[in-house]
């Protein structure tokens, strides 16, 4: 996730990595005909936690451990 990398704190978001295949199954099927209304709605499953420790460091903040060990990524 870009706004860790970029500096901030946390981030908390769906995972974007392999949805660009679903979204092209859904234009496929509304070239071939299909009524967009008559789509099932999707929604994300996969989702992320990215903690910036060198940001919570700056702000004097400690992160709980329990936090950090949930986290899919840690960048320190």
């Amino acid at each position: 996730m870009p706004f860790p990398e970029a500096g901030g704190l946390i981030s908390y978001g769906r995972r974007t990595d392999g949805e660009g295949r679903s979204f092209g199954v859904y234009v496929g099927r509304i070239l071939k005909g299909a009524n967009p209304a008559d789509l099932p709605v999707q929604q994300s499953t996969r989702f992320e936690l990215v903690i910036n420790l060198k940001t919570a460091k700056a702000l004097g903040l400690t992160v709980p451990q329990a936090l950090l060990a949930r986290a899919d990524e840690v960048i320190e």
